[in-house]
């Protein structure tokens, strides 16, 4: 089975930086892309970032450009979310997501293996 890691999470105030990561363990699996998504209470999953493993290209939700970096190393199928200016509205539980198939990168549904979450909280 296949296991995702989030840490990093955590209380921040408004204006503070966070950098979340995401570790694998278990059986090994292939992937093209892993991203981000978020999920605040009352609110549908959203996407946040991806990074495609093929050319390293990066995706990021229309909101999350400029203020928020995806990073990750293919070999250790390892990402990292850099979070800067944090905003009340950026409060979610962030999951990281393994895609493997050809799904739209920025849909949930493109992805196979997703962690349990990691809850950031940003104060006012």
């Amino acid at each position: 089975q296949v296991h995702l890691v989030e840490s990093g999470g955590g209380l921040v105030q408004a204006g503070d930086s966070l950098r979340l990561s995401c570790v694998p363990s278990g059986r090994t699996f292939s992937s093209n892309a892993m991203g981000w998504f978020r999920q605040a209470p009352g609110k549908e999953r959203e996407f946040v970032a991806a990074i495609s493993w093929i050319g390293g290209y990066t995706y990021y939700g229309n909101t999350m450009k400029g203020t928020f970096t995806i990073s990750g190393d293919s070999a250790k199928k390892t990402i990292y979310l850099e979070m800067s200016n944090l905003k009340p509205e950026d409060t979610a539980v962030y999951y990281c997501a393994v895609r493997d198939g050809l799904g739209y990168i920025k849909r949930s549904s493109a992805y196979s293996y997703w962690g349990q979450g990691t809850q950031v909280t940003v104060s006012s």
